[in-house]
């Protein structure tokens, strides 16, 4: 039956366990351990655990199994290993998987964290990663090799929300047998079909929209029951990356109402960007959902809307930048996304400011770049809140 429920559906109930008790809400297994009947149990479980079987709350957990289950469904994966961070299920998905001498082809625009793995924990052990310009296919032709063992990127990149063809990447990586992973944070799981459109593995930081309300770490892997259980989970396991029960908690309570929350916050990213493009102090939008942006029929086709992401430069550099910021009423000035309350960031100081100069450029990383996580608030409120903040720009 639950093969046909739809998304909602899914988000309220998939994956849930009752106790004897027949509690409504999902119970916090809060516990590190778990008790056998006797010393055979014990052994047997230590051999090979069943479905509801537990061994130590860093191996799995009744809660965080709950959110697994209901994320894998959520997504289209056969399972799925929920982490302590976001970008403790980056590394694990690609460290669990890569040896001395492979290859990795990436795409060059990265979350900061994400480009320190790349380029400093992975090469520190003789793995070779290509970087690309993630939208020109020409590239990852060029890159991809028959020693090619994974392809990185993010759907939609941080900050400047360009797109990565999944379909067309994951073609490339299949003809030599490279796996594809996908960060798909920006996507969301509600607006993300990553999986149908050829990714074997994707990775979320549940931080971002999925908790939604800015109260806990987490991160997920979701893939193949090959991929997360005989590839990653013995090496998060060991390496001390599971998620804690309460966060697994806080996640399910927050999937309940992604779906509502991804969509409203979209379609006000939506007015926001129609609402500031033009505007003589905004010399370049950035949204995927305005017909304008060069990438929107991929957007559309991959996603199926914009996001809740908006990025803009403004005129005058840093400083005109941080008059802007500093004049919001409503927007909260910090690093995170996917809250509730809508985030203003300037990326050049925060989020990406360990790149050089010149990467930043590349990137379209420029000092007038903020890149905004649109919330939950009444879109007119944020329009008058933005230009406000424009007037002192």
């Amino acid at each position: 039956m639950a093969d046909t429920w739809k998304t909602r559906t899914k988000l309220v109930h998939e994956g849930s366990r009752r106790s004897q008790y027949g509690e409504m809400a999902e119970a916090i297994f809060l516990t590190q351990g778990f008790a056998y009947d006797s010393a055979e149990q014990a052994e047997a479980r230590f051999i090979q655990s069943g479905p509801d079987e537990f061994i130590y709350a860093r191996y799995g957990n009744p809660t965080t199994r709950m959110f697994e289950e209901r994320i894998a469904a959520l997504e289209g994966t056969e399972d799925a290993f929920a982490t302590a961070s976001g970008m403790a299920a980056v590394n694990g998905a690609l460290t669990s998987m890569l040896r001395s001498g492979d290859h990795v082809v990436s795409a060059r625009a990265l979350f900061g964290s994400c480009l320190y793995i790349l380029e400093d924990v992975l090469t520190r052990y003789g793995v070779r990663v290509t970087f690309v310009d993630g939208a020109d296919l020409d590239q990852w032709r060029a890159a991809v090799t028959p020693d090619t063992k994974a392809v990185f990127f993010e759907s939609m990149s941080n900050p400047t929300l360009e797109l990565v063809d999944i379909a067309a990447v994951s073609q490339i990586a299949h003809e030599v047998g490279a796996l594809v992973i996908v960060d798909n944070v920006f996507a969301t799981p509600i607006f993300s079909r990553a999986v149908d459109q050829g990714a074997d593995v994707v990775v979320y930081s549940t931080t971002k929209h999925i908790d939604g309300q800015g109260r806990a770490l987490g991160g997920v892997i979701c893939g193949s029951r090959d991929f997360v259980r005989k590839v990653a989970e013995p090496y998060l396991k060991h390496t001390g990356a599971a998620m804690s029960p309460f966060t697994s908690w806080i996640m399910l309570n927050g999937m309940a109402t992604l779906d509502l929350r991804c969509r409203a916050m979209a379609d006000s990213a939506l007015a926001i960007a129609t609402a500031l493009q033009g505007h003589a102090k905004v010399t370049r939008m950035i949204y995927p959902g305005l017909s304008s942006h060069p990438q929107h029929k991929l957007a559309m086709r991959q996603i199926g809307s914009g996001g809740t992401m908006v990025a803009f430069d403004i005129a005058g550099g840093k400083e005109a930048a941080f008059r802007f910021m500093n004049a919001l009423q409503i927007a909260k000035i910090s690093n995170n996304l996917g809250d509730a309350k809508t985030i203003a960031t300037h990326p050049a100081t925060t989020t990406h400011q360990r790149l050089p100069d010149d990467q930043k450029a590349r990137l379209g990383i420029t000092p007038g770049l903020i890149r905004l996580s649109v919330g939950l608030e009444d879109a007119g409120d944020l329009i008058d809140d933005l230009l406000r903040g424009l007037a002192a720009a």
